[in-house]
């Protein structure tokens, strides 16, 4: 035991040596990939939770019948919050592309049980998240993507639905967006898609454990007649650790079509309603004792704190000369676009100025441009998304922001042959060496070649990091 005691504790020491370089997970200065509520009680009940269900599989709830029960709690909670009535069940997922990829491939599967023929079409505004590339391109839709404004970030309801038809597998919304947390016109693309027979579903990934408590807002969720299917995770707003969502679908029927069942092998009966198998209990348990702990009143307290911290965010970006923010942000996260309408010397370059922050000691999302299939372009811009704990360091934040934007005002944004002559005229030279200390130039690039090369590269720089 005391050899075993030696060697586990270096294996924890060397997984801290791991850890040393990551982006820090705690204290608000990583605006992306993170959701910290700012408790350190919430992140402890979390960890318990997790170790109470460590050694349990939830491939079998007949066996383990905690899962179910986890379960079932967890999208009960979820189909009260979000306006579902009886009709209304679902599963839980191991996260937001997991919640996407089965609304996806049961709305398939259902529209050619119901007599479609050829290629069924995915239908959503091009601002809809790449989860739903993923689904198209394993599931064999055709994507098809509406422009949307390049000032408000939003499509328009009547450009959606001129694009109905029957061969239209599913129509997908977003609440909000990712991209420009755009609220997409949830009702009256419902409406259209009842009439039309097409299911709908409200990719609430990112907003739907949080736009329950915003004010103001058009209706988006399950109380929206022709809403057939809606996602929310668990590890975002519910701040779970990663990862859990939940998929809720109105009509048992639906969710039926979901699962994947086969008893034609010699081994056990495989009944999925997942992509996965076997699958960790541990974040579902942890997302179900934070819920249970905090209720609604608590969850929505955390909400009402990052939204108001978002909104004096927006307010001072707005005041800061040569940025602007891109449309209405409908939930506690944004996107920064230069200001094209100031002098070229004033204007502030969203990527210099996400470089610099991350010199200051922040960390902001940089997103690329994107040329629509109108021949209109999409801003490239910086992403933001704010937690709870965003308040409690909200003044350093303001100070950081206008600082950053003061070191690169009047700086252009790169453009990608500058980016390539930087790399010796070959591109492949981004792959060599460490991850580079500015994202501006590799977003340039990302902008600039094709997206087919540009696809390769990154699937070419992230598989080194892995490969031993």
């Amino acid at each position: 035991m005391t050899e075993l005691g030696e060697a586990a504790e270096a294996a924890l020491e060397r997984l801290r040596s791991y850890r040393t370089g990551d982006a820090p997970t705690h204290g608000g200065h990583v605006l992306s990939y993170v959701y910290d509520p700012g408790s350190a009680e919430l992140d402890e009940l979390a960890a318990r939770a997790i170790r109470i269900m460590q050694p349990v599989n939830g491939l079998d709830p007949t066996t383990f019948g905690s899962v179910a029960a986890i379960e079932r709690d967890l999208v009960r909670f979820a189909r009260d919050l979000l306006g579902g009535d009886e009709e209304v069940v679902g599963t839980i997922t191991s996260g937001g592309t997991e919640s996407c990829l089965p609304a996806v491939k049961t709305a398939r599967d259902l529209w050619r049980a119901a007599g479609g023929t050829g290629t069924p079409r995915l239908l959503a505004p091009v601002t809809v998240h790449a989860a739903f590339h993923k689904a198209a391109s394993y599931f064999g839709l055709e994507l098809d993507l509406v422009p949307v404004d390049p000032l408000t970030g939003a499509p328009t309801a009547d450009a959606v639905i001129a694009r109905l038809g029957s061969d239209v597998a599913l129509a997908v919304v977003s609440a909000p967006s990712y991209p420009f947390a755009t609220l997409d016109p949830v009702r009256p693309v419902a409406a259209a898609c009842a009439d039309a027979g097409v299911p709908l579903h409200v990719d609430a990934c990112i907003g739907g454990l949080v736009l329950p408590f915003a004010e103001g807002l058009p209706d988006w969720d399950l109380r929206v007649p022709g809403v057939t299917s809606l996602s929310a995770d668990l590890h975002k707003y519910g701040y779970a650790p990663k990862g859990v969502s939940v998929l809720l679908h109105r009509g048992a029927d639906r969710l039926r079509a979901q699962y994947f069942a086969t008893t034609r092998w010699p081994g056990y009966p495989v009944v999925n309603p997942t992509m996965l198998g076997s699958r960790s209990a541990g974040p579902a348990a942890a997302a179900w004792a934070i819920v249970q702990a905090l209720g609604v009143d608590g969850l929505g307290a955390l909400a009402r704190t990052a939204l108001e911290a978002t909104r004096s965010l927006v307010d001072t970006v707005t005041e800061i000369e040569g940025l602007r923010v891109v449309g209405t942000p409908a939930g506690p996260l944004f996107a920064v676009a230069a200001d094209d309408s100031a002098h070229p010397d004033a204007r502030v370059d969203p990527h210099h100025w996400a470089d610099a922050l991350r010199g200051l000691g922040w960390q902001l999302q940089l997103q690329p441009g994107l040329v629509q299939e109108d021949g209109v372009r999409l801003p490239h811009t910086t992403h933001l998304t704010v937690t709870p704990v965003t308040a409690q360091v909200l003044p350093e934040l303001q100070d950081a922001l206008r600082a950053g934007a003061d070191l690169v005002r009047g700086i252009p944004q790169v453009a990608p042959m500058e980016a390539i002559a930087a790399l010796g005229g070959d591109v492949t030279a981004v792959l060599d060496g460490p991850l580079p200390e500015s994202l501006a130039p590799l977003l340039a690039l990302v902008e600039g070649l094709p997206p087919e090369r540009t696809e390769q590269l990154l699937i070419e720089l992230l598989a080194r990091l892995i490969e031993p």
